[in-house]
């Protein structure tokens, strides 16, 4: 027993007494709740340890589909990834996963480590180490003691960590859900998009395109009252072709000027100079030909123009109005993004571009002295408890050497083969086979996952 700090290479662990007033108390505290809440523990990590085996296969049989067609439009579908820090997390949201694995990782071991003590093994210290680079934790308990309790007895400390885990995910859904209700007297929501951060390469930085602070209400004739929306606006434009504008024909014939047309590699024409950064070449069409081409100063043309499909969209003041179409090359789009009481951005790029460079909060503070970043920082929080306190819990419950899923799985062969394989050899190899399966599975799917992320 080894109290205080070890270093050893690429390994560093703090062990305590400290907390064991606290852990004591909490283990003894409502005896037959605590037996009834390690209970329903035991039967979530005998059900998460089959369900871990599953969602494995699984996971391995749409890696191994995606390695032989190679679409990797289709990775985002598996339930389970391998993250790598810089490269499909960005280094920015680094603070929130190790917060995430270091808050997931107390409170699974604070489960081991009541539900020990609510079944009188000895509590010998509690720690935290750092491995490499990713932060954990850990319960000393007492050995002698463990070995000489009950099976069903050992189930319950087991379970104890991945059922922690699992509430824990819970709890955090349940708080993300709640959010806008908890936050509800500081913030509301429901008004548009607002911008907590613009990146310095954003096409979206500069004098006339979007401040922190902004409130972003609509994306062309797509309302947005929250971040979802903007999401879901962009994802609509990505994937439609190009909306039009209606323009007064006097008006065009006022704004417009004779270019020259011509076909970029793409096959889409162009008719503006390639130097100007205001003007944009339109295609229309009316009665007597399909395809003609303008070049019109953007702003000017469709800042207070209704948005229109056809021709027929602008028919509705007795004016002859023309839609006219900006004539762009494949994947970009113009989009007039709407951000009162400022003058409209209108931003021509594809529109991942902006959903990439530019980060949103639903949440408006109700005074200013409120940060605009704080409901962000709870909602990150949440959605990486969700997802990593998940993980852990479905990989800990995995029949595998070194998880506790190794010790569930043990103890659970005691308690339900001890009758039907008399021999207590047996029944370890029995155990060992499982183990080496699913030790087998797992490194497969974390060998496979780490070259899907890096190697492709």
């Amino acid at each position: 027993m080894s109290y205080g700090l070890s270093i050893s290479p690429f390994h560093m662990r703090w062990q305590t007494a400290l907390f064991n007033r606290l852990f004591y108390s909490w283990g003894r505290w409502k005896p037959r709740f605590l037996y009834l809440w390690f209970s329903i523990g035991m039967v979530f990590g005998i059900v998460a340890m089959f369900g871990s085996v599953v969602l494995l296969g699984k996971t391995l049989m749409q890696t191994l589909t995606l390695m032989i067609t190679e679409a990797p439009a289709v990775q985002n579908d598996r339930m389970l990834q391998v993250v790598v820090p810089g490269v499909n997390l960005p280094i920015s949201q680094l603070t929130y996963f190790f917060t995430a694995i270091l808050i997931s990782g107390v409170i699974h071991e604070v489960g081991h480590g009541v539900a020990a003590i609510r079944e009188q093994v000895r509590f010998n210290g509690f720690g935290i180490f750092i491995f490499i680079v990713y932060p954990g934790a850990f319960v000393d308990l007492f050995t002698t003691h463990l070995q000489l309790i009950s099976p069903v007895q050992q189930l319950r400390i087991f379970c104890a960590g991945v059922w922690h885990n699992f509430v824990l995910g819970v709890a955090s859904l349940i708080v993300l859900f709640l959010l806008p209700a908890i936050l509800f007297p500081f913030y509301y929501t429901g008004v548009g998009a607002l911008v907590t951060e613009v990146t310095e390469d954003s096409p979206a930085n500069g004098p006339r395109g979007l401040f922190v602070g902004d409130l972003v209400t609509n994306l062309q004739d797509c309302s947005v009252r929250g971040v979802e929306d903007w999401n879901s606006c962009l994802g609509e434009i990505s994937q439609k072709t190009q909306i039009g504008y209606c323009i007064n024909a006097a008006t065009l014939q006022q704004l417009s000027f004779p270019a020259r047309v011509y076909r970029r590699l793409d096959g889409t024409v162009e008719c503006c100079s390639n130097s100007s950064l205001t003007d944009v070449c339109f295609s229309y069409s009316n009665n007597l030909d399909s395809h003609l081409y303008v070049c019109l100063p953007a702003r000017k043309a469709i800042e207070a123009s209704q948005v229109c499909r056809t021709n027929m969209d602008c028919q509705k003041d007795f004016v002859p109005s023309l839609c006219v179409t900006p004539s762009l090359e494949n994947q970009t789009r113009l989009i007039r993004v709407k951000h009162p009481p400022h003058v409209d951005m209108l931003f021509v790029g594809h529109p991942m571009h902006l959903q990439y460079t530019v980060s949103l909060s639903s949440f408006v503070p109700r005074h200013n002295f409120l940060s605009i970043d704080l409901p962000v920082v709870i909602e990150t929080m949440c959605k990486y408890l969700i997802s990593l306190s998940g993980a852990l819990a479905i990989i800990n419950a995995v029949p595998c050497f070194a998880l506790d899923g190794q010790w569930i799985l043990n103890s659970f062969l005691e308690a339900t083969l001890a009758s039907l394989i008399v021999e207590k050899q047996n029944r370890e190899l029995v155990g060992f086979l499982i183990l080496l399966a699913g030790s087998a599975l797992l490194a497969a799917n974390v060998a496979l996952g780490l070259w899907m992320v890096t190697a492709r």
